[in-house]
């Protein structure tokens, strides 16, 4: 099977030939038997064909039916984007990209978090705004839980010591002291 020109989305924006979303091109009876006759396969929200080489413009494309232009994919969600996971989580992380409140986005996809994350910190990879490499690693260091400890022992070197240098450059972070001592752990381990 061959993608199209041109795959839309459901939110109405054109994505990558290569991905496929429910409501597109094709319903979801074709999309399913698609993956069952092992020509498409599930990538985040989307279905890219069985030989399609992964990206992150790939990966993030697939979230813009559920961050779309206002939110952006951080924490879990944004490593993997960047590669540091290999499978999207359950739940994906989004929170505010625009400079406009937004009605409370509600889903059973997606975790929704409010403030507004700075331009600086974000950028646009495959139309859709994902935290940098540093605020992804520094966020997931301050979050101090288990699961995100084990997502930043995923990342490289250099990834970590961005995030260590992001701490650094900012003022009144929440558990700045923690985050640089668990980024300290983990480089001493490299």
């Amino acid at each position: 099977m061959a993608p199209g020109p041109c795959a839309a989305d459901h939110t109405g924006g054109m994505s990558s030939v290569f991905l496929y979303f429910p409501g597109g091109p094709l319903s979801t009876a074709e999309l399913s038997a698609a993956c069952l006759d092992g020509h498409l396969v599930g990538l985040g929200e989307g279905y890219v064909p069985a030989d399609t080489v992964e990206t992150a413009s790939l990966r993030a494309a697939s979230l813009r039916s559920l961050a779309g232009v206002h939110l952006a994919a951080i924490l879990d969600s944004a490593a993997w984007v960047h590669g540091a996971l290999d499978e999207p989580p359950v739940r994906h992380r989004l929170q505010r990209a625009s400079d406009r409140r937004l009605h409370e986005p509600i889903g059973r996809r997606f975790v929704y978090r409010d403030p507004r994350i700075p331009d600086a910190d974000l950028r646009r990879v495959g139309g859709v705004a994902v935290t940098t490499v540093p605020r992804t690693v520094a966020d997931l260091a301050r979050s101090g839980t288990p699961e995100h400890r084990g997502v930043l022992e995923r990342f490289d070197r250099d990834a970590l010591a961005s995030g260590v240098r992001w701490l650094d450059a900012s003022r009144r972070v929440p558990h700045k002291h923690a985050a640089l001592r668990t980024l300290a752990e983990i480089l001493r381990t490299r």
